[in-house]
């Protein structure tokens, strides 16, 4: 049956947009190839054409010339096409790629819901409001606790707010009158040294002379102490 009807060949895979593009490239390197190679010619039919003198040898080589510039005119005609061509499948690879980017992230996307519905059936709302009114419930406990073991023991729990303003307020105000007289509080001022004198009441030493011209002048031994008059020793 195989030598009558023969085998069934593997179709091959069709060409890719790259291979198409690849291959559009490699015919566009091969005109500009070409081009190059009839500027050079052209430029050598330039010279000629200068240095020859008007005539039919300088027609021929104008002649040649033309022909020449009218190949150079249609590969670069060719080389425009198929870099038009180039362009086009450039923009049917990019638009491709997009799809591709596209299907990819919708794959992403899918796996995701999937594993965010898969944890959301372990998370419940209502077990998290539980948990944080019992965070709460705890907090508090724990200012209580705290509040009690800061209490001070020697401070009755009796004690009037308004009567102790009226005292602190009673307190600036004698401040503020031992302060008005040189702006110094009367128990930061030095201590003064009392006058005995004045506080005693005592009179004072006589002075000037005594009656008859007599001085009341006293004499002091070598101590500094009045001197007893001899009369006195000798009674």
């Amino acid at each position: 049956m195989r030598r009558v009807f023969g085998v069934k060949k593997d179709k091959e895979p069709p060409p890719s947009v790259q291979d198409a593009s690849d291959r559009i490239n490699k015919r566009g390197d091969t005109v500009e190839e070409k081009i190059s190679k009839l500027d050079a010619e052209l430029a050598k039919y330039k010279e000629q054409i200068k240095r020859t003198r008007p005539g039919p040898a300088q027609e021929a080589v104008k002649a040649r010339a033309m022909r020449i510039l009218k190949q150079k005119r249609m590969y670069e005609g060719q080389r425009d096409m198929l870099y038009n061509q180039t362009y086009n499948l450039d923009q049917v690879s990019f638009a491709a790629e997009g799809i591709k980017d596209a299907q990819q992230t919708m794959s992403a996307l899918k796996t995701a819901n999937k594993e965010l519905k898969g944890m959301m059936k372990t998370v419940k709302i209502q077990d998290i409001d539980n948990l944080q009114d019992e965070m709460m419930d705890l907090m508090d406990v724990s200012n209580e606790i705290q509040e009690s073991l800061g209490r001070s023991y020697s401070v009755p729990d009796d004690i009037d707010e308004e009567e102790l303003m009226g005292e602190l307020d009673a307190l600036e105000a004698d401040m503020g009158m031992e302060t008005e007289g040189d702006g110094v509080p009367s128990y930061l001022q030095p201590d003064k040294e009392s006058d005995l004198d004045a506080e005693l009441n005592l009179p004072s030493a006589p002075t000037g002379h005594a009656p008859g011209g007599r001085t009341n002048a006293q004499t002091e031994d070598e101590l500094g102490l009045p001197a007893v008059p001899h009369a006195s020793l000798r009674g």
